[in-house]
């Protein structure tokens, strides 16, 4: 191995620390000096479902003890069940408690909490005051619907969305005034500071003042968070001059998604980068208030002692971390000792690197023709997705997971695994194209030794209902080989139209020459496989090369005069030359597709000629007679038997040789339906030939082909898998979608790193194709964009394919159509009305989102994804309608003349009024790429 490539792998590796360190900076904040005055305390612990259950009272007195350590106080929540046990276990730890009664829509339950409170208050002699209901009229804040409802009882517009329902706030008083009356501590109720200004008739009824200040939920940012405490507080403050105000919940969350400020917040508040929930920001918060507090000898409760994970089922991820311990009693650095997210993070570091150097090694050894600059990139890629991967594991080893979300999880994993592997698939194609140093490619035949014999050839021409024109033009082109010794063989099979191959029959007898031969099949099977097999027992029998080439296309003369001396080397068992078209000038559809066809064979045939691994096409190409015989014809039971063919050749241990130089050119299909049919084709296809083939296509288990061979194969067709995989991931996230819209609270986004890596790496696979069109292809910017938009827009078709292809093995034969009638705008929406379909939902699935939930940041990025994910969708409609429309459709005449076609396809410039518009793909702009 190199020493270069230690060098790489090794800089990079400590790139890679270095990035660990920068994301963990330390930072150093003043800690908490004293003890707390109070922490909110619930007793329930949660099993792996998280579903709350009651603990032992040894559990609660363990608790306490660890509370005492911290402060002097608790604030409870119920008073019933095993909750209203705490009060006379808190007093044995010498803890005061504040007494809390648990207020809802259940009235019998209300009786109970009220009934249980009244008790402890009279019979246990640390409770100091009680809380009667928590938040109970925030929780009862009126919809729109509802205020609309209320308003018309009244005859006038006094209530809004998001005011208190008023019978809420009457049945609350009543509460109040019963409790007080019947206990001599002081009563009050919590709620969120705006709704004591709201309602200042509370204040009448309770003997001090309880508000919640939670920056976290109205979007501050942690900067900003104590000074907008503060504020509110002394706001309450002012209002009630004469109460004592305790601020019941304060705090900040560890961990958890990261929301925007709220709209009505003012406006120093907004643009600041919202309230991100991290270890971190927590132990700022809590530092700074505590100080503050201290200087103003403030009444406080901090929320809360110990994370409750089961309440992610009640208020979402965020709600599970708002613990000064963990659920496992363990404490968080929040009020002293260094502030840092990741508190493991030098042992994920090292993971990165333990994982990424040896992997980086074996991509950096498999590539040794590859620059610097190229192996450099290389490292990048392998250590990116090392890093990526113990990322999102240290991520989740901070969580809860519930059963859910290790159900979620591992559907999600092996997905992203793949999504991992496909994005270093597309790196390392990117650099072999880019940055590849000497090339290994035979560009020009051997040297031809003095007793080497031409061979004969025999060309192929399989045809199935076909324009007589089109197939006599192809024809007359034929006739012009510039080659000394070869023969012509048509064969139209189950054309059941005589009108259609009667005519080329005729032709080639007016020929008059015995080398150009016409057979009719009129029930044959095996589709286009069964008629080349048929020619093979019609092929002269000293014929030692046989062509083939698709039944529209127009060759060049010296198409065989070129390429037939590679087959001197004995090794050589395959030649293509690539497909080109002709049409691609005539209207923007063809010119969009013909540059979406041009990369593949520009880029991905030049790479996989690299390793010997190019994918044979039915069209231009060259086999040896005695390799295509040996290794049992063509294969019938395959809807891409040249794919196929060329797979068994390589097998069978030949050679192929690529050259990018076009010797002929065809049609492209007319409509989008056909250009969708001719894709869905290949990639249904391509899944036959992987479950014919697994054997010899897997790492360990196939022989006859080279590691570099397996490895090109199916890393062609991973993006195509992909492209399946996404139609699950489209289901799954619009369930998703409603998941998070119908159950909030327990249903919340993934993972922000999930949705910033896949689109960090859609925009990468988007990047890479516009970067490698402008430096490889030649066309300018704006068919670049054009390529891109024609190759989105089969994705859905791809998709389709690759999941019928698994489990199912009869599609038939599509022959892509030719000359089609232009379509009517209707019909170009009808033939994309399942994109379009999908292409709405998606973007309704992120409206939606925005609109109910866009306050968290992840819910923003979730719907990014939403309409990531519909762009290829939105391009299949577009593409329909281009084609449609005739957008930018040619003035000229749809078909030049023959004898313009032939110069074109010798590579000279057609003369004169029958002249072919060159546009995309003319010769000379070909021959000058």
């Amino acid at each position: 191995m190199r020493f270069g490539n230690w060098l790489i792998g090794l800089a990079v590796a400590v790139m890679v620390a270095a990035a660990w360190f920068v994301m963990n900076r330390p930072v150093e904040e003043d800690p908490f000096q004293g003890d707390l005055k109070s922490l909110s305390y619930s007793a329930w612990r949660q099993n792996l479902s998280l579903d709350r259950i009651d603990p032992t009272e040894d559990e609660i007195r363990a608790d306490l003890a660890v509370i005492a350590s911290q402060t002097r106080a608790i604030r409870t929540y119920l008073s019933s069940g095993i909750n209203g046990r705490v009060p006379a276990l808190a007093a044995e730890q010498g803890l005061m408690v504040t007494a809390g009664a648990w207020i809802d829509a259940d009235k019998e339950m209300n009786e109970q909490e009220i009934a249980s409170v009244i008790d402890i208050a009279h019979n246990v002699g640390s409770v100091n005051q009680v809380i009667v209901g928590n938040e109970y009229l925030h929780r009862n804040r009126m919809s729109a619907e509802q205020a609309a409802a209320a308003n018309g009882k009244l005859g006038r517009s006094q209530y809004k969305e998001g005011d208190t329902d008023p019978e809420a706030v009457a049945a609350l008083i009543g509460d109040l005034r019963r409790v007080r009356a019947a206990t001599d501590v002081p009563v009050t109720t919590a709620e969120p500071f705006d709704l004591w200004i709201k309602h200042p008739e509370l204040a009448a009824e309770v003997d001090f003042i309880t508000i919640h200040l939670l920056p976290f939920w109205n979007g501050i940012n942690v900067e900003q968070s104590v000074k907008w405490t503060m504020d509110r507080y002394h706001a309450v403050q002012k209002r009630f001059p004469e109460k004592r105000i305790l601020i019941g919940e304060v705090g900040w969350p560890s961990e958890g998604l990261t929301r925007n400020p709220l709209p009505d917040e003012a406006a120093e508040y907004q643009g600041t980068g919202g309230a991100e929930a991290s270890p971190v920001n927590q132990g700022l918060f809590l530092r700074r208030f505590l100080l503050e507090a201290k200087k103003e000898n403030i009444d406080y409760n901090i929320i809360e002692a110990f994370d409750q994970p089961w309440k992610i089922k009640t208020e979402g991820g965020v709600g599970a971390y708002w613990g000064l311990w963990d659920a496992d009693r363990q404490p968080k650095p929040a009020l002293e000792g260094t502030l840092i997210n990741f508190a493991h993070w030098r042992v994920f570091a090292i993971a990165s690197v333990v994982i990424g150097l040896p992997f980086v090694l074996f991509l950096l050894r498999s590539e040794l023709g590859m620059s610097r600059r190229g192996r450099f990139f290389i490292a990048l890629l392998g250590y990116g997705g090392a890093l990526t991967a113990v990322l999102i594991f240290a991520q989740y080893s901070q969580l809860y997971p519930s059963l859910y979300d290790f159900i979620a999880l591992a559907a999600v994993a092996p997905a992203f695994l793949l999504l991992l592997a496909i994005f270093l698939i597309e790196g390392l194609e990117m650099a072999v194209n880019l940055w590849l140093g000497q090339t290994r490619r035979r560009l020009t035949p051997p040297p031809l030794h003095a007793s080497w014999r031409v061979p004969k050839v025999s060309v192929h021409v399989p045809c199935y209902n076909e324009p007589p024109d089109m197939m006599i033009e192809t024809i007359q082109a034929l006739e012009k080989l510039d080659y000394p010794d070869f023969e012509v063989l048509i064969i139209d099979n189950n054309t059941r139209d005589d009108a259609v191959w009667q005519p080329v029959e005729a032709y080639i007898k007016s020929l008059g020459r015995p080398n150009f031969r016409f057979f009719h099949l009129p029930k044959w099977p095996g589709f286009k496989a069964g008629a080349l097999n048929f020619a093979l027992t019609e092929t002269h029998p000293l014929a030692e090369i046989i062509a083939t080439i698709d039944s529209d296309y127009i060759v060049r003369s010296r198409w065989l005069s070129d390429l037939v001396p590679h087959f001197a080397d004995p090794a050589v068992a395959l030649v293509q030359a690539p497909q080109d078209y002709r049409d691609g000038h005539e209207d923007l559809f063809k010119r969009l597709c013909f540059w979406e066809y041009a990369g593949f064979f520009h880029l991905g045939m030049k790479s996989r000629d690299e390793k010997n691994a190019i994918i044979q096409h039915g069209t231009m190409a060259l086999i040896r007679k005695q390799a295509l015989t040996d290794v049992g014809g063509w294969g019938e039971w395959c809807i891409t038997e040249d794919a196929e063919l060329g797979l068994r050749l390589f097998e069978n241990g030949h050679r192929a040789v690529y050259t990018e130089k076009s010797y002929g050119r065809g049609l492209m299909p007319d409509s989008f339906d056909a250009y969708r049919k001719q894709r869905y084709r290949w990639a249904y296809g391509a899944m036959q030939i992987l479950k014919k083939h697994w054997r010899d296509l897997m790492p360990f288990s196939g022989k006859r082909l080279e590691p570099a061979q397996r490895y090109q194969f199916l890393a062609g067709w991973l993006p195509w898998i992909a492209d399946g995989l996404q139609l699950s991931f489209v289901a799954l996230a619009i369930a998703w979608t409603f998941g998070m819209i119908l159950y909030p609270q327990v249903i919340a986004p993934p993972l922000a790193l999930y949705l910033f890596v896949t689109i960090g790496m859609f925009l990468f696979k988007v990047g890479k194709s516009f970067w490698l069109y402008a430096e490889k292809v030649p066309c300018s910017f704006l068919d670049n964009l054009g390529a891109s938009l024609a190759g989105l827009a089969l994705s859905y078709a791809v998709g389709k394919a690759v999941w019928r292809g698994i489990f199912t093995s009869n599609l038939p034969f599509h022959r892509t159509p030719k000359m089609e009638n232009a379509p009517a705008a209707l019909r170009g929406i009808v033939a994309a009305w399942e994109e379009t379909l999908v292409f709405l939902l998606l973007v309704g699935c992120g409206a939606l989102t925005l609109h109910l939930r866009g306050i968290e940041q992840e819910a923003q990025l979730w719907a990014a994804l939403m309409f990531v994910q519909a762009l290829p969708f939105g391009a299949a409609l577009v593409l329909s309608m281009i084609n449609a429309l005739r957008l930018g459709q040619s003035r000229r005449p749809r078909q030049p003349s023959l004898q313009a076609a032939i110069a074109l396809a010798d590579g000279r410039t057609p003369k004169g009024p029958d002249g072919l518009d060159p546009g995309p793909g003319s010769a000379p702009e070909r021959e000058a790429a």
